[in-house]
């Protein structure tokens, strides 16, 4: 079979940024999250979970709905990793997806499961919707506000790599540490008790406007576009926050669903 080299090279060139933009949060901030989740919950949930899921822990099933993208039958889920408001704007103010949007399709999902009237296939179906889109609902970007496609439309330099701001806050300051998933979990640490049941507190939507505070700094960006160490450097304690809230919450909601 010939192979037209142009194309090859310029898949090659995609390809990259094709992935970026793909996983959000990457797999490992998503593996994160899980395992945090999983170390929080309840004993009679954790075993409930566990069951649900067929023995596949949180961690593994993290990264299930970005793995799914390339599958037709799921075509209809694409919208739901993300969400638009504009600053100074409350998601009832929002211009609605039809196709459904993060919030609304976190809202029903955890209806649903509540609901418990789902069966087996689709219960384990819902359950690692809601694992993954929780932890994307906690990635700033995913909150978007401007007309950029959450940051991927912001083409920038990464230690003189070519990427993008929306890869830049995925994986690209996550990888940079070269930790495993269960080591930038143990290193994130965990919260007070008052910390724990602050964030547990509100809604998705309050979740939601919790990760919009974070624009001024995640757009604070060089004018040549080129950043490495310092853009780093001023982010990643947030990032460990964004990842630790989000493990803690879906531990919380996952208790008040099976608990």
């Amino acid at each position: 079979m010939k192979l037209n080299f142009k194309k090859v090279i310029c898949l090659a060139f995609l390809l990259p940024l094709m992935i970026g933009q793909a996983f959000a949060w990457g797999q490992t901030g998503h593996r994160v999250v899980g395992l945090v989740a999983e170390q929080h919950l309840k004993k009679k949930v954790r075993k409930k979970v566990m069951q649900v899921l067929q023995n596949n822990s949180l961690a593994e099933v993290s990264t299930w709905m970005d793995d799914i993208k390339s599958d037709t039958a799921y075509n209809h889920t694409h919208d739901w990793h993300w969400v638009t408001i504009p600053d100074n704007t409350t998601y009832e103010q929002t211009t609605k997806n039809p196709k459904g949007d993060l919030v609304m399709k976190l809202e029903d999902v955890i209806a649903a499961l509540k609901a418990k009237n789902l069966s087996k296939e689709k219960e384990q179906e819902y359950l690692k919707y809601l694992v993954h889109l929780l932890g994307d609902l906690h990635q700033p970007l995913h909150v978007g506000g401007k007309d950029d496609n959450g940051g991927n439309s912001v083409r920038l330099q990464w230690f003189g790599q070519n990427s993008n701001l929306h890869r830049v806050w995925d994986s690209d300051i996550i990888d940079g540490k070269d930790l495993s998933y269960s080591e930038l979990a143990y290193f994130l640490g965990d919260a007070s008790q008052q910390e724990m049941k602050s964030w547990q507190a509100g809604s998705i939507k309050d979740w939601a406007y919790g990760m919009m505070v974070y624009r001024p700094q995640v757009y604070n960006l060089p004018p040549d576009l080129k950043l490495g160490y310092k853009y780093a450097y001023q982010n990643y304690s947030t990032i460990e926050k964004c990842l630790l809230q989000a493990g803690l919450r879906l531990a919380g909601v996952l208790n008040e669903i099976y608990g």
